[in-house]
């Protein structure tokens, strides 16, 4: 499905950990990495269409992550003509996508990429929040920043762990001395 403008509805889906560190994924016999991303189906909104793009390319069910947050409005980029496939060229000018930020809350063993028989990735990596803006394909570089730009708003803060001194655990307790 492709709007009058010659764009194709897409959602970009950022998974972040606890140390906010984003999923990057190494796409199939390709040295190229990216954020999980895929089509929108006719009838389907935005986040149904994240939620199917992330169990089909991450293995990931809802219950394994929680929504912090979405763009607003579309974000845009353009494929280079050599890109798009021949029978496209005359209508298809890139994507259109509403980003997702979302939290794991499950483990990093839930993620599974063999979760379909097409799979997208053949392994992954937690990054560094902005590392993917200059890691990834050029022409997704904008709007890589403007999603994460938008998105990082919702990231909560994160805690140091606390480290507790071995003498004062309370398994080492022994008769009100450490």
């Amino acid at each position: 499905m492709i709007d009058k403008d010659g764009y194709r509805p897409n959602v970009g889906i950022v998974i972040c950990n606890a140390r906010n560190e984003v999923f990057w994924g190494k796409r199939v016999r390709q040295n190229a990495w990216q954020f999980p991303q895929g089509g929108i189906k006719p009838g389907e909104n935005p986040e149904a269409a994240m939620f199917r793009e992330l169990r089909e390319e991450v293995g990931l069910l809802p219950e394994h992550v929680r929504i912090l947050g979405r763009t607003r409005n579309w974000l845009r980029y353009e494929v280079p003509r050599e890109w798009v496939r021949k029978d496209w060229r005359s209508h298809y000018r890139g994507q259109k996508q509403i980003w997702y930020l979302l939290r794991l809350t499950g483990r990093d063993c839930d993620v599974c990429l063999r979760a379909t028989d097409h799979p997208e990735f053949d392994a992954w990596r937690w990054s560094t929040y902005w590392d993917p803006v200059q890691a990834v394909v050029e022409f997704k570089r904008e709007v890589y920043r403007s999603a994460l730009e938008e998105l990082e708003k919702y990231l909560p803060p994160v805690h140091p762990p606390r480290i507790r001194h071995p003498y004062l655990h309370p398994a080492r307790m022994h008769a009100g001395r450490p």
